[in-house]
């Protein structure tokens, strides 16, 4: 009879235990990281993205400007040295990729010129009305939309070039990010203002677009009008009647907020309208215009702007 002699192997059940133990510590460090680190991450990204376009949409103001000034001399020198009408490019990234290896979702964004006539309700309503604009100045735009996962919970952020200002508009609020080509002068018996405001064209088929890759809104001068005299209220239709308001009299930046708070002129909101309006009237003082519409012909993608 043979006798077998049987030895228990526990090294080899130590190293099975061990390898467990090393994929359970693996997929906690990964589930930890999934859970809080790739939010957090994201939110920074997203925030990024946002600086981003707030940058782009500085870029994109000061372009105009300068395609606005270099078409009015042309206009009105004798011998023109400018290409007026030579569109230009501006990049507007429209989101921001998903973090790779990782569950995470990507941002999108939208962009689109707000067109319209006199007939539209974004306009600015001025009393006696302007010869070229009997029914009220367009007030046109340039406006982004985005769509976020992280940044701020996911609540919608609007950046919009509107009047020839910036405005950033947020859950929590919005606000004149940066300022109109727009200056006031006091003097004796009136308050002067005088204001660039510039007009989008779009060309249909070429005004809105969206995903999250870089897109291109390219502009070009047309043409301008003047208007100038006394004004016996003005009256802004928009959808950011408070970002206008801070524009105007912020108790520390606001342009008209010293002669708003001696009496001078008033200002308030009507909210009760459909977009809502603000109201600019003389107080102690008159109110003297001098407007500068220019017009730009405007499209979003690829392709030359028609004019």
């Amino acid at each position: 009879m043979k006798h077998r002699i049987f030895f228990n192997n526990q090294s080899a059940v130590a190293g099975v235990i061990e390898a467990l133990l090393l994929v359970a510590l693996v997929a906690i460090i990964l589930s930890f990281i999934q859970l809080y680190y790739v939010p957090e991450i994201m939110k920074d990204r997203e925030a990024d993205h946002m600086d981003q376009v707030s940058n782009q949409f500085s870029y994109l103001k000061s372009v105009i400007e300068i395609q606005s000034t270099m078409g009015i001399i042309n206009e009105e020198s004798a011998n023109p040295k400018y290409t007026a009408y030579t569109s230009s490019s501006s990049p507007i990234t429209l989101g921001s990729r998903e973090l790779p290896y990782f569950i995470s979702q990507r941002s999108a964004g939208q962009i689109s010129v707000i067109d319209q006539d006199s007939s539209g309700p974004y306009k600015i309503n001025i009393q006696p009305a302007p010869a070229d604009f009997p029914s009220g100045i367009p007030l046109t735009s340039i406006k982004y939309e985005a769509f976020n996962y992280y940044y701020l919970d996911g609540g919608k952020i609007i950046y919009a070039l509107e009047g020839g200002g910036i405005i950033l508009k947020q859950t929590d609020g919005e606000i004149m990010r940066v300022f109109p080509a727009m200056n006031v002068l006091n003097y004796t018996n009136e308050i002067e203002i005088n204001w660039d405001i510039p007009l989008f064209k779009g060309v249909p088929g070429k005004n809105i677009t969206g995903g999250y890759k870089e897109s291109y809104i390219r502009t070009n001068y047309t043409t301008y009008y003047e208007h100038q005299g006394a004004a016996n209220f003005i009256q802004i239709y928009t959808d950011y009647p408070d970002a206008w308001n801070h524009l105007l009299i912020n108790t520390t930046r606001g342009l008209l907020w010293e002669y708003y708070d001696n009496g001078y002129i008033n200002v308030q909101i009507d909210k009760s309208s459909i977009p809502n309006r603000l109201m600019i009237t003389p107080g102690t003082k008159n109110i003297y215009l001098k407007l500068t519409i220019i017009e730009i012909g405007t499209q979003i993608g690829a392709g030359a702007v028609v004019s």
